[in-house]
């Protein structure tokens, strides 16, 4: 188990996630790691209320994806997240895919977001209480690749 990181996704692989060599379509992987991004951020005051309600936004600038083993039909997956660095504009975190049946790493995602002014569209301080919150969850997890 990887140690730092909580458990941000739980889901299936169903057929229609499949491309014609029979296993999960790149598009599904970051999908459902785009599904654990909005659990982990919410974890830490970004919630759809605060979006909504302060005229701020995320968005990502960057995102990398090393695909390690092939997910098919009926697998069942989690995701785990964790922050790598947080600024007071700027988070990185990762997330890594499992194949919950037997532990195997099926993939995994560094990303970089900002934190934004949605009027103005531009870089903006996040409120000091969810940088520290995100600070106390930042791990020491090497994703294998920068």
């Amino acid at each position: 188990m990887t140690t730092g990181m909580d458990v941000t996704y739980r889901g299936t692989v169903y057929p229609w996630h499949c491309d014609h060599m029979g296993h999960m379509n790149v598009m599904w992987y970051v999908g459902k790691f785009d599904e654990a991004t909005w659990q982990l951020v919410s974890g830490i005051g970004i919630t759809p209320e605060y979006l909504r309600t302060s005229g701020r936004g995320m968005v990502a600038v960057d995102q990398r994806i090393s695909y390690r083993r092939e997910l098919r039909a009926g697998d069942v997956v989690l995701v785990r997240s964790g922050f790598l660095e947080v600024r007071s504009k700027v988070i990185r975190f990762c997330h890594q895919m499992e194949d919950a049946a037997t532990g195997e790493v099926a993939a995994v995602a560094v990303l970089t977001g900002v934190h934004i002014d949605a009027k103005e569209r531009r870089s903006s301080p996040m409120p000091e209480e969810y940088v520290e919150r995100a600070r106390k969850l930042v791990t020491d997890f090497d994703p294998g690749f920068t």
